[in-house]
């Protein structure tokens, strides 16, 4: 898809600074919208929205279709009538890096209380009739997933633990008869996790509302892979290569590369990409159509693997020993549009990129990645400077995976410190504005930029180091962090680079008559 030049930021929700120990979709997105727009950006980008697993990763979710519900603003269901302002009084504040526990053992509580509220007052309040009927409503539409996931939900609470294949036997194998018994024995539990998904729709509805406003778009993120400890596995098992006791037989994963000299063994379940293939892609096609009802632009996360995937053997402790297995790809991709027509994509290109899978990125006309930081070692790194940039790339100068700019600098080779400042002048010590200008004047189509380095900070301000289990996901920006100079320092580059338009607007008609660089 060819969008117009403009520019933005990659900020997840649960690194804003809102109240609750955990950002979310209240007043502190809201401002933050506020600062987009003052700053001329027009694209917000984020991570998965989707329940977290083992981990907190957002990659690593229990639904590749529900919300989730940590990152609902108690603040505005106080405002709605669903739980009284008091109670949440007691919360941790905007401050410091999420507590996932505390979030977990103090939030999630007062959520599956708001929502009880709503449960047991909408039917007869006057103030909640309007929200009762698009409750009914909402459920309705969303059944298809829903519905499997809410019962997902609870039974995960009653045992304790994510890993369905530990339920009892009738559970863990969807005999129809225990789920009948289940969905009686827990129908108020059921219908309080639908009523937590109502409300992270309506709110995440209402900050898309706010950002259409301002002409600012969200770029979301979809992960190829699910979670085995997922209701999406634990539903359609048939779709992911499992033995006959519903254990993996191969797994995800990437070789050694940058990241890691053992490569990343991801852990989550392979497709059978004939069974879904036999199927039209209906399960994905169902998957890429939630995505486009909750985002402006659909990140894919790793690219490579729609052509080609590395499937690792489950008994194996690391990813060294796996092979590449052909993806279906193109077919996969025809089957969507055929579908859902043209699609807002970004494809996730970075690492072992191959001519096949350049290919097929060219030949579904979709944008690729570019990192800055990638740029500046070897001569084969620097198709991520932006002299190399092709128009059909967005550009980044770190992503959540990397260090923040700052960090990568303080253990950066002299070799790339030298290069840095071969390629943008002296920096000082301070290379994140320099390389954010190079970013935005290049002619990539999107110049987008994490938030920290915005605000030049350290690797403390890392949000992700894969291949390493735990301490990740849990920043968040300290209060204040979006003053007003600092609108104005990004609006100016916005506007001498020409970013500072709508990035699905219609692309400028030339005035009949009239020609570019021709003599008067």
């Amino acid at each position: 898809m060819q969008f117009q030049r403009s520019s933005g930021v990659l900020l997840h929700i649960s690194s804003l600074p809102s109240y609750g120990g955990i950002g979310d979709l209240g007043p502190a997105a809201h401002q933050f919208l506020a600062f987009l727009a003052a700053a001329k950006q027009h694209i917000w980008q984020v991570l998965p929205l989707s329940p977290t697993g083992y981990g907190n990763s957002p990659y690593a979710s229990s639904s590749a279709f529900a919300g989730n519900p940590s990152l609902i603003s108690l603040e505005y269901l106080s405002d709605w009538g669903w739980i009284d302002g008091q109670l949440i009084a007691g919360l941790a504040g905007r401050s410091g890096n999420v507590d996932f526990d505390e979030v977990e053992a103090r939030k999630l509580p007062l959520l599956y209380e708001a929502a009880a509220n709503f449960l047991d007052r909408s039917p007869h309040d006057p103030k909640l009739a309007k929200q009762w009927k698009q409750f009914n409503e909402f459920c309705s539409a969303e059944a298809s997933w829903l519905t499997d996931y809410a019962l997902y939900a609870v039974l995960r609470r009653q045992f304790q633990t994510g890993a369905w294949t530990t339920w009892p036997e009738p559970i863990r194998r969807r005999r129809p008869e225990a789920l009948a018994r289940a969905a009686a024995q827990h129908g108020r539990a059921l219908a309080q996790e639908q009523a937590l998904q109502f409300a992270f729709t309506q709110q995440w509805n209402q900050l898309r509302e706010a950002a259409a406003r301002n002409a600012i778009r969200i770029m979301g993120d979809v992960a190829i892979f699910v979670n085995m400890d997922s209701a999406d596995v634990w539903i359609h098992p048939d779709l992911f290569e499992l033995d006959d006791d519903l254990n993996p037989i191969s797994i995800a994963g990437v070789p050694p590369d940058y990241f890691s000299p053992t490569g990343q063994r991801w852990g989550n379940p392979l497709y059978r990409w004939d069974v879904l293939a036999g199927q039209g892609f209906d399960w994905w096609i169902a998957r890429i159509r939630r995505s486009c009802q909750l985002y402006d632009v659909v990140r894919l996360d790793h690219f490579r693997g729609f052509e080609a995937y590395w499937s690792i053997p489950a008994e194996e402790e690391t990813a060294v020993n796996g092979e590449w297995i052909k993806a279906p790809g193109l077919e996969l991709f025809r089957a969507l549009e055929a579908a859902l027509g043209p699609l807002p994509l970004v494809a996730e290109d970075l690492g072992m990129i191959t001519r096949e899978v350049d290919a097929l990125r060219l030949e579904l006309g979709l944008p690729g990645m570019k990192v800055l930081q990638f740029g500046f070692s070897t001569k084969g790194a620097h198709i991520h400077l932006p002299h190399r940039f092709t128009t059909d790339t967005v550009a980044y100068t770190g992503t959540h995976d990397n260090d923040t700019t700052q960090g990568w600098w303080k253990t950066a080779s002299k070799a790339e410190r030298t290069s840095v400042e071969a390629y943008v002048g002296p920096v000082g010590n301070k290379p994140v504005w320099p390389l954010i200008r190079a970013s935005a004047a290049s002619v990539a189509q999107l110049a987008l930029v994490p938030a920290q380095d915005l605000l030049e900070l350290g690797s403390e301000a890392r949000m992700n180091t894969p291949s390493v289990a735990a301490g990740n996901w849990s920043w968040r920006a300290p209060e204040q962090s979006w003053p007003s100079e600092l609108a104005a320092r990004l609006a100016a580059i916005a506007e001498v680079t020409d970013r500072d338009n709508d990035p699905l607007a219609e692309p400028e008609k030339e005035e009949p008559g009239k020609s570019h660089g021709t003599a008067e």
